[in-house]
């Protein structure tokens, strides 16, 4: 199993058993995850942009409109930090205190670089429609010329990250356990509600499966 080499900036140093290095589980988690947030600091000012993402290989790709203000002054290569997380349960405790989330996260410092090559651009925006919907792009129109020239695509390696999960139950006081208290995890996932058709789909066009039977559960 591959692993990142834990850097001063990656190294879980708080409850240091739910910190991963290994790429499969880092990757797994990012593949599973529709939204990423991007954090970058421009003249002093913080920002923290939440953004839909992509992974191909060991890149991580993000997308917008070449005026895109964040995704400009991160192709100017200044240091980035792209977070990940999904939410699997609320654990609750038999005191208040040791409340906690079942969760698992990714963490990537780096920084970005254009993608400039229009199929290169082609290809990962193929990649994020199938990362978000897979089978939508065998329904979808292509992105045109003009409309790849409009559009902002950078890539920041997956060379400094790690992962940390929690899982399991509650964690209480030995002095706790006698409570007359329910305890346990409530699981959580994203499910898909019925499909709502455009007002101007005709009702002869089929409702695709990839629609009716969306799951975000990869694995």
């Amino acid at each position: 199993m591959r692993q990142l080499t834990p850097t001063d900036r990656t190294t879980i140093r708080r409850k240091k058993d739910r910190g991963q290095y290994d790429v499969e589980t880092i990757h797994a988690i990012l593949d599973e995850g529709i939204v990423c947030h991007v954090g970058f600091a421009l003249e002093e000012q913080p920002w923290m942009i939440p953004t839909a993402h992509v992974r191909i290989d060991d890149s991580l790709f993000l997308h917008g409109a070449t005026g895109n203000h964040a995704l400009r002054a991160l192709a100017t290569g200044i240091p980035a930090c792209v977070t990940v997380t999904l939410v699997d349960g609320l654990v609750l405790a038999r005191s208040a205190f040791h409340h906690s989330i079942n969760y698992r996260s990714v963490v990537i410092f780096g920084s970005a670089e254009r993608v400039d090559d229009e199929e290169q651009k082609a290809a990962v925006l193929h990649a994020l429609v199938e990362h978000l919907v897979p089978g939508r792009t065998t329904d979808a129109r292509q992105p045109t010329n003009e409309e790849l020239r409009s559009t902002l695509v950078l890539r920041i390696p997956i060379d400094e990250a790690s992962a940390k999960v929690r899982t399991g139950g509650p964690v209480d006081e030995p002095e706790d356990m006698t409570l007359s208290v329910w305890a346990g995890v409530i699981p959580l996932t994203i499910e898909s509600g019925t499909p709502l058709r455009d007002d101007d789909v005709t009702h002869d066009v089929v409702v695709p499966e990839y629609a009716t039977g969306y799951s975000r559960r990869l694995r």
